[in-house]
C-alpha cells in the first residue's frame, strides 16, 4: 500500500506541457495510481475470459497469445451496435473544452486525463485500425496500431475516470466521454484486464442480491439490530416488513446503508419515515441492492444484475418501486433501465399513498426516488418536523455525479434539506448542480490502494468544501449517494479536517417527531441533540 502524500505535497501539481508527446510516454505504475486487478476465482465464477494471478506492474500480463484478434474484434462489433459510440469517435475536433474540466488532470496535471486525451487514447487505434487515412497517414493523422503498451495504457487511464460525465457538460458536440470510458473497459475485461473492486461486487450481486454477499437471514439480521438503535434513541419499537407480498411499495436501496457509517443512519432514518408514515411497503432480502456495478463491467452484467429489481417487484405484486439515496442505482434506472429491462407494464405509475401526487416522470421506469417522495411530503404537511434539532449542524450539499448530471435532481434534496436544517448554504456555483465535482472514487474506484489518485481527483470537491467550511463555518456535507458516503469522509478529513458526511435522510429522522416517541435527547449517531451536552456529561 502506498504511503500517502499529506495534502501539502499533493497540491504541488505541474501543469505544464510535457516535453515528449503523449504517444511516447508509456503508462507509470505506480502504487496509489491503480487498481489491484480482478481476482481468478472471481473471474472464473462471473465466466469472465482468461482469469489468471497478474498484476500492473509485471512487465507480462498474460494476455492470451489471440489477444489482438479478440479486442478488435470487440471494437468493431460495439462500433456497429452502438451507434453513439461511433459517432463519438469521429467527432471529436480536439478543441480541448473539456481539458480542465476533469477532477483527476486537475488534481494530477497528467495530461493523459484530460477527457479529450483520455478519449484519444482509444480514439487513435479507432483511426489506425478503421479508417483509411489513419491506416495510410498513421500518426499524421492521430493513429497507431494496437500494441500491448497501449492496452497498459488503457487499463491506467480508463480505470482513472469516475465516468462521472462532468467533461460531456462542456464538450460543444455533446461527447459521452463516461461511454467512452464504458466501451474500453468492456474491451480491457474481454481479454482479462479488469479491477477486483469492481467484479467482486458484481459476482456478490450476483450470487445473493446485493455488493456485499449479505445472505437473507444476515440482512434480517442487520436491520434488527438498527432498529433496537432506534428504539434506544426514540423508544418506538419498529418491526420493518420484509419479502412481504401484496405491499403497495417496493423498497430497494444500496446494501452499503446497512453495512457502514455513515450509511446506517441513513437506513434508520428510511425505516423511520416510512413507520411514521404506515406505508404500505415491504423491503426485500434478495432485491437487496439498487447499485449496479455491471455500469462500470459491460452491459450484460449491467442488465443482469438490474433485473432482479422488476423480478421482485413481479413475485412480490408491487404496485411500483421506490429507491433509497444511490448515485450509479439511478443512472442505470433513468437511462437504461426501461430500454434494458422494461417494458414493466405489470406496474403501475408511481402515486403517493399519502399525498395522492402522480409522478407521472417515473411512468417509464416505475421507480420514484426517495427525495421527490419525501419533498413531496413536505410540501403537502405531511410530516412534522422539528429542525432545531439540527441546529449543531450547519450543512452543505454535495450534487452526487448520476442523480445531478444523469436525471437532474438538484432541487429536491436541498428542499427537503432546508426544511430540516436551519443552517444551509451551497458551494460555489461552479462546483454544484450540473457542474458538480465528482467524489473521485466513483465507477468502483473507491478502494484503498487508489487512495492517491482518489485524494488527487477529490481535490476540486475538498477545495469547494473548505470554502465553505472557512466561510460559512460548514461542518456537515449532505450527499444522496452511498459511493459518496463512503468516498467522502477520508476526502473531507483529507481537504477539510471537521467536516462530517451525512445521508439526507439521516437529516431527516434527527428532525422527524413521531408519534409516541420518548423525549429524544440524541440524533441517530446517539450524540446529544442541541440543549441536551449537559445531560450526557452528567452521565
Amino acid at each position: 500500500m502506498a504511503k500517502l502524500p499529506p495534502p501539502e505535497e499533493l497540491v504541488k501539481i505541474n501543469y505544464s506541457t510535457p516535453v515528449k508527446g503523449w504517444m511516447d510516454v508509456p503508462a507509470d505504475f505506480r502504487p496509489g495510481t491503480f487498481s489491484y486487478p480482478g481476482k481468478p476465482d472471481i473471474l472464473k465464477y462471473l465466466g469472465f475470459p482468461n482469469p489468471r494471478e497478474w498484476s500492473p506492474t509485471d512487465a507480462d500480463w498474460k494476455l492470451p497469445p489471440d489477444w489482438r484478434e479478440i479486442i478488435m474484434k470487440g471494437f468493431r462489433e460495439r462500433l456497429d451496435k452502438y451507434r453513439s459510440f461511433k459517432v463519438f469517435m469521429d467527432i471529436c475536433v480536439r478543441c480541448g473544452a473539456c481539458a480542465d474540466k476533469c477532477h483527476f488532470y486537475i488534481g494530477s496535471g497528467d495530461p493523459k486525463n484530460m477527457p479529450v486525451l483520455r478519449a484519444e487514447l482509444l480514439r487513435s487505434i479507432y483511426r489506425g485500425e478503421f479508417t483509411v487515412a489513419g491506416k495510410i497517414l498513421s500518426r499524421l493523422a492521430g493513429a497507431r496500431k494496437l500494441e500491448e503498451d497501449v492496452v497498459k495504457e488503457w487499463f491506467m487511464y480508463f480505470y482513472q475516470c469516475t465516468e462521472c460525465r462532468r467533461c460531456s457538460l462542456f464538450c460543444p458536440y455533446g461527447i459521452d466521454t463516461a461511454e467512452i470510458t464504458m466501451m474500453a473497459r468492456e474491451l480491457l475485461t474481454l481479454v482479462g484486464c479488469n479491477i477486483n473492486w469492481i467484479l467482486e461486487p458484481a459476482a456478490n450481486c450476483n450470487r445473493t442480491g446485493n455488493h456485499l454477499g449479505i445472505q437473507p437471514h444476515a440482512y434480517k439480521d442487520m436491520m434488527d439490530f438498527l432498529c433496537e438503535d432506534i428504539e434506544t434513541i426514540t423508544g418506538i419499537h419498529i418491526e420493518p416488513p420484509v419479502n412481504k407480498k401484496g405491499a403497495e411499495i417496493l423498497f430497494i436501496t444500496p446494501s452499503g446503508d446497512i453495512f457502514a457509517d455513515p450509511g446506517i443512519y441513513t437506513y434508520m432514518g428510511y425505516i423511520m419515515l416510512f413507520h411514521e408514515l404506515g406505508l404500505d411497503y415491504t423491503w426485500s432480502t434478495y432485491a437487496s441492492e439498487g447499485g449496479n456495478f455491471g455500469l462500470f463491467t459491460s452491459d450484460t452484467m449491467m442488465k443482469k444484475l438490474n433485473g432482479k429489481m422488476y423480478a421482485e417487484a413481479k413475485r412480490l405484486g408491487v404496485k411500483w418501486i421506490l429507491g433509497g439515496e444511490c448515485g450509479h442505482m439511478w443512472r442505470v434506472i433513468n437511462q437504461y433501465m426501461d430500454t434494458m429491462n422494461g417494458p414493466a407494464d405489470f406496474l403501475e405509475t408511481p402515486v403517493s399513498p399519502i399525498t395522492g401526487t402522480r409522478f407521472d416522470a417515473a411512468a417509464g421506469t416505475k421507480m420514484l426516488h426517495i427525495a421527490e417522495f419525501t419533498a413531496d411530503l413536505i410540501k403537502n404537511g405531511k410530516l412534522k418536523l422539528d429542525p432545531s434539532r439540527n441546529a449543531n449542524l450547519r450543512t452543505t450539499f454535495h450534487d452526487s455525479c448520476n442523480p445531478a448530471r444523469g436525471m437532474g435532481l438538484f432541487e429536491e434534496p436541498r428542499y427537503v434539506l432546508k426544511n430540516v436544517c436551519e443552517n444551509f448554504v451551497d458551494m460555489p456555483e461552479e462546483t454544484i448542480r450540473e457542474q458538480t465535482f465528482c467524489c473521485g472514487g466513483g465507477a468502483g474506484l473507491n478502494n484503498e490502494e487508489f487512495m492517491e489518485m482518489r485524494m488527487r481527483g477529490g481535490l476540486p470537491r475538498g477545495s469547494a468544501v473548505k470554502y465553505v467550511q472557512e466561510k460559512n463555518q460548514v461542518n456537515t456535507l449532505v450527499t444522496i449517494c452511498a459511493i459518496d458516503r463512503a468516498t467522502l469522509p477520508p476526502l473531507c478529513d483529507y481537504w477539510a479536517p471537521g467536516v462530517q458526511v451525512a445521508g439526507l435522510h439521516e437529516l431527516v429522522a434527527n428532525a422527524l417527531v413521531m408519534e409516541g416517541e420518548q423525549e429524544r435527547t440524541m440524533n441517530m449517531r446517539q450524540e446529544p441533540l442541541p440543549g441536551f451536552e449537559d445531560a450526557e456529561e452528567e452521565e
